[in-house]
C-alpha cells in the first residue's frame, strides 16, 4: 500500500499528534484548495488533508451499526515488549507536548486499554486510541510463539 489518507480539521494539530506516535513529515503540499502532507513512520505512510469546513465524523468505534472504514492499525511488535508501558510513555509525551502549546486536545483519548486478543493460533496485545479528529487507531503487538518442548 502506498499510503492511507486522513481528512483532518486542523492539519497542524494532527501533525503534532502523529509526530508523537513516531511519524515524520516527508512532504508538504497543497491538494486543490487545501493543505496536505505525507508522514512516514511505524512501517507506513499516511497523508493528512486539512478540510476547511469540517463536519463531525461518525463514531466508528462506538457505533455498532457504522459501516465503512473503521481504523488504522500499527504493529508495534518490533518496538515494544509491553503495550501498557508504550501507552504510558505516549501519554507522558502527549501531556508534555500539550503543555508546550502544540494545540493538542487536553488529554489523549484511550478507546481501549491494552488487552489480549486471540486470533487463530496467535495471541496479541491490542489497544485503541483516538487521533485529534476522533479516528480510531489500533496498536497491536504479537506475543512471541512458544516452542512446544513436550513433543521433542
Amino acid at each position: 500500500m502506498h499510503h492511507a489518507s486522513i481528512r483532518t480539521a486542523d492539519i497542524h494539530r494532527a501533525i503534532a499528534f502523529y509526530e508523537l506516535l513516531g511519524f515524520t513529515v516527508q512532504e508538504r503540499f497543497t491538494t486543490g484548495y487545501t493543505l496536505a502532507c505525507w508522514l512516514t513512520g511505524l512501517g507506513g505512510r499516511i497523508e493528512l488533508i486539512q478540510i476547511p469546513e469540517p463536519k463531525t465524523a461518525p463514531d466508528s468505534f462506538n457505533d455498532e451499526h457504522y459501516v465503512g472504514y473503521y481504523h488504522l492499525s500499527f504493529d508495534l511488535s518490533e518496538l515494544t515488549t509491553d503495550l501498557s508501558l508504550w501507552l504510558q510513555d505516549l501519554q507522558e509525551k502527549y501531556l508534555n507536548a500539550q503543555q508546550t502549546g502544540n494545540n493538542l486536545p487536553s488529554s489523549l483519548k484511550v478507546l481501549l486499554e491494552p488487552t489480549q486478543q486471540i486470533i487463530g493460533e496467535n495471541v496479541y496485545e491490542v489497544a485503541f486510541i483516538a487521533d485529534t479528529d476522533n479516528l480510531p487507531l489500533e496498536f497491536i503487538r504479537a506475543y512471541p510463539k512458544k516452542i512446544d518442548t513436550a513433543s521433542s
